[in-house]
């Protein structure tokens, strides 16, 4: 880094625009290698909040385009959600399924969260091989899979066989590495702080 110390603020300034203008032309550089478009898998996952909360905005940036987009809930059937409200005001563009009985903690019935899961599988089977969707959200999917609800190699040979212009974009905690492996964006999102760890509840707006 140079020294600046006894630079006027003019100087300051065409350096600044020099070093952007250079920073521009590289980034001009790397975006014109850049061609291929399609539809990508997409896995939000980690410890940390936000995995769902992300989605939803792309969701949004799909309706904005006049994208038709699916939604499939496994698991967060029993929450009133701000964004399922929000969604609803869509219905030409969106469907949203919510499929699941809440969290497996609240069911404690194991053969009841299997059936639930697959039953959710298959509407989020026929959304994604119709066309007419550009988007599929499988909110939670990663839940089902870590207790072996579902099959991970039929999950994978379905994203893998999925139309060439469709995203679907998987979310929840542990996401298995064969999907991982198949994704072509997966983001970890880390905890670093958390109020429920303070005595704070689940609040509307934040949290659904």
């Amino acid at each position: 880094m140079k020294d600046t110390t006894g630079m006027s603020e003019e100087d300051l300034n065409r350096r600044h625009a020099e070093k952007m203008a250079k920073k521009k032309a590289a980034r001009d550089r790397m975006l014109a290698t850049k061609t291929i478009e399609k539809g990508l898998v997409i896995v939000h996952t980690g410890k940390g909040k936000g995995k769902s909360s992300a989605a939803m905005g792309m969701v949004c940036r799909a309706i904005g385009h006049g994208f038709r987009v699916g939604v499939v809930q496994f698991v967060k059937g029993k929450w009133e959600t701000g964004e399922r409200v929000v969604l609803e005001a869509f219905p030409e563009q969106v469907t949203m399924a919510t499929m699941g009985e809440g969290f497996t903690w609240d069911t404690q019935d194991r053969q009841r969260d299997i059936a639930a899961a697959q039953t959710a599988w298959e509407k989020a089977k026929e959304m994604i091989a119709d066309t007419s969707y550009r988007m599929v959200l499988l909110d939670e999917l990663n839940i089902v899979l870590r207790y072996n609800y579902l099959p991970i190699e039929e999950v994978v040979e379905t994203l893998q066989g999925k139309p060439e212009d469709t995203h679907v974009i998987v979310t929840g905690r542990n996401a298995k590495d064969e999907l991982v492996e198949i994704a072509d964006l997966v983001t970890d999102m880390s905890l670093v702080k958390h109020p429920f760890r303070s005595g704070v509840k689940a609040q509307a707006g934040i949290e659904y």
